[in-house]
């Protein structure tokens, strides 16, 4: 019986931007708390990982932007503005009904600082688990004439599957930073990024895709 041919790589294309899912404040806690000691008081918190893949993103962010690469930052939308969503997806789960009026939960949404969009940079708001659903991102990548997006953020098993499943489905060349997306349950963002590997994606180093980054950005310079 002949060997399976191995799995050939998406590859990245020629019209890049980076689409950073959820980096918001309310799944962040304090450096080196771990998740266990984290969710007692935060049940949205994801412990350590987060801070050290948001020091990853920050990372990607500086190249990206040096490189003239668009950033789009996606995130969450208060429970007062999405009706049923709640009702229906965590009946019986009150952590989901943060209204804006609540304290502290004018934040919850908010961007951290090392993942923060600078001057110019789109913020979209979601009310479901994909960057697209609901969204203009179609329509932004669209009049951008992006191919390819190169995906980080939060988390792995959830928003950032269904954000990639829905790229791909349209058709965008997806690269997944490996540092930059991040989980509350290490074998959740295991498993999910080997699938996406193995179905929709490339998932690839954060040193391989800053060295593609760079080298965009410095054959954008040259032509």
């Amino acid at each position: 019986m002949a060997a399976a041919e191995p799995r050939k790589r998406v590859g990245f294309g020629s019209r890049p931007a980076v689409l950073m899912i959820d980096n918001y404040a309310g799944v962040f806690s304090e450096p080196g708390i771990p998740f266990l000691e984290a969710v007692k008081t935060n049940r949205s918190a994801m412990g350590d990982d987060a801070n050290i893949a948001a020091a990853h993103i920050a990372r990607l962010l500086e190249h990206s932007r040096a490189a003239g690469i668009p950033v789009i930052h996606v995130t969450g939308m208060h429970g007062n503005n999405m009706p049923g969503w709640h009702d229906m997806v965590h009946a019986g789960d009150r952590r989901g009904e943060l209204s804006a009026e609540k304290p502290g939960a004018a934040d919850k949404y908010a961007i951290v600082p090392l993942c923060a969009p600078v001057e110019g940079e789109v913020v979209l708001q979601k009310s479901a688990p994909s960057a697209f659903w609901g969204t203009p991102l179609p329509g932004l990548l669209n009049y951008l004439g992006v191919d390819t997006l190169i995906v980080g953020g939060e988390s792995v098993s959830g928003c950032v599957r269904a954000s990639v499943i829905e790229a791909a489905s349209y058709r965008y060349r997806v690269i997944i930073a490996e540092e930059c997306a991040y989980d509350r349950h290490q074998a959740c963002r295991a498993i999910n990024l080997f699938d996406m590997h193995q179905k929709y994606s490339d998932v690839l180093p954060l040193d391989e895709v800053v060295e593609w980054v760079d080298k965009y950005g410095a054959q954008k310079v040259a032509a």
